[in-house]
């Protein structure tokens, strides 16, 4: 029971996580994704805000790779890995990939945030932690450096008790000594969000339903009204023993909350200036790109694309809490509103680039580009809302024939795109690999 609910909490975590990775993925089973390592890497990646070297193949030799990339990197932050091996990961082994997630949840998640609360709650931090060693006589030992380490993870865990327990004191007798039984009720993550939200949720309503149904409410309103990510469901939390680390994970998350919450209106506008600016100027080096690129050859824009798209990806990162506000347009203020505009500048500037680069593809890539684009608009076309039944089915049957049509041209362009030799007379390429993969993916 405690490895399946680790399982799926821990899966829904790193694909809330994930989902922040340039291209966005997705694991569905943990203990089968995580061995090509790839997942692992783009976990890490948004965690560190750092681009990790990788194997871009799936093959054994790249698989183990890219696993030791990712344990390379993790070390190199001075976590313990105990009893994590390559071959463990490339296996599947349930408790050495469970083991090693938490790992990183704890670093990276709890840690983190916990951080920020080691001066109100007088816990040492991992930055007081050095200047406790800091003596000429002082060991700097792995061994002296771990001891601090395993000291910060029990304030870690401390800390973020103390600020749950500070949170459900504000209601009355919400009493939460750990993270197994205590949360059982429903009430402490209610107290919570009561604290973090006034008004949201009826605690006095709550103390007379079932756990089940408390639970259910604040998993429901967590998600809804604070965009939290539902990592946990009713039945694992309700039982004897609940899975502390598996709480802990979803609590850390209402902390994360309350810190996003309480920066200040100030450095909020601070921050949206500061996007206009990068925006401003990513306009500006997208226009001179445009122009010096324009009598290079059509791969050579795409490399020039690629880079683009790449570096505008990472630099994104820092002004993704500010470009992703969901206000609508009568909540912005001036700087907000300006910043969606340039960001909208921006992107059309991209997507227009994009369609040029798709028009000169060589023959005979253009027109299969352009019977994908074709299919791909057919399909993502909403069906005409009519009251009359028979219009209806006669609109229908019209987009039955054109689809029939297309699609009878589909193992055509199939075939020419596989037989493709993608190099020209001097034996160079004429398209990204990317490009063609692309395509491919799109068939």
């Amino acid at each position: 029971q405690r490895e399946f609910t680790q399982k799926k909490t821990f899966t829904s975590w790193i694909n809330s996580i994930l989902a922040k990775h340039t291209p966005p993925s997705v694991i569905s089973d943990l203990y089968t994704d995580i061995q090509q390592g790839h997942l692992l890497l783009d976990l890490l990646e948004v965690l560190s805000g750092q681009h990790l070297p990788r194997e871009k193949g799936f093959n054994t030799f790249q698989c183990r790779s890219n696993i030791e990339n990712a344990l390379t990197f993790l070390k190199s932050r001075s976590l313990k890995l105990i009893n994590i091996h390559v071959a463990d990961i490339i296996e599947g082994k349930p408790s050495i990939v469970l083991g090693l997630i938490w790992t990183i949840i704890f670093h990276f998640h709890i840690e983190e945030l916990a951080r920020t609360l080691a001066c109100a709650y007088n816990q040492p931090s991992l930055d007081c932690s050095s200047a406790v060693d800091s003596s000429p006589k002082a060991s700097r030992s792995a061994e002296k450096s771990a001891k601090i380490k395993e000291r910060w993870k029990m304030s870690a865990t401390k800390a973020l008790l103390l600020w749950a327990k500070e949170q459900c004191s504000l209601h009355g007798s919400i009493n939460v000594t750990d993270f197994k039984s205590s949360w059982r009720s429903g009430l402490p993550f209610l107290a919570i969000i009561q604290t973090l939200r006034p008004g949201l949720v009826d605690l006095e309503k709550a103390k007379a339903r079932s756990n089940k149904e408390n639970l259910k409410e604040a998993f429901r309103i967590a998600e809804l009204e604070l965009n939290i990510p539902r990592l946990l469901e009713p039945e694992d939390v309700d039982i004897m023993n609940p899975d502390e680390k598996s709480i802990m994970t979803y609590v850390a998350q209402f902390l994360q909350y309350s810190r996003n919450l309480h920066e200040s209106e100030e450095d909020m506008q601070e921050k949206v200036k500061e996007a206009v600016s990068w925006l401003a100027a990513q306009e500006k080096k997208l226009a001179k790109l445009l122009i010096d690129t324009e009598n290079e050859t059509y791969y050579q824009r795409c490399k020039e694309m690629m880079s683009f798209m790449e570096a505008f990806n990472q630099e994104k990162k820092p002004f993704l809490p500010v470009l992703s506000s969901k206000r609508s347009e009568a909540e912005l203020c001036e700087g907000q509103q300006q910043m969606r505009e340039e960001w909208d500048k921006v992107i059309s500037q991209i997507n227009e680039w994009k369609v040029k680069l798709d028009q000169m593809l060589p023959s005979p890539l253009d027109s299969i580009e352009a019977w994908l684009q074709e299919v791909e608009h057919l399909q993502a076309e909403d069906l005409p809302d009519l009251q009359d039944p028979f219009k209806a089915m006669f609109v229908f049957r019209e987009i039955i024939v054109i689809f029939k049509g297309l699609m009878d041209c589909f193992d055509f362009h199939l075939d020419t795109l596989q037989s493709f030799k993608n190099e020209d007379e001097k034996n160079m390429p004429l398209v990204l690999h990317e490009k063609l993969e692309e395509m491919k993916r799109r068939l």
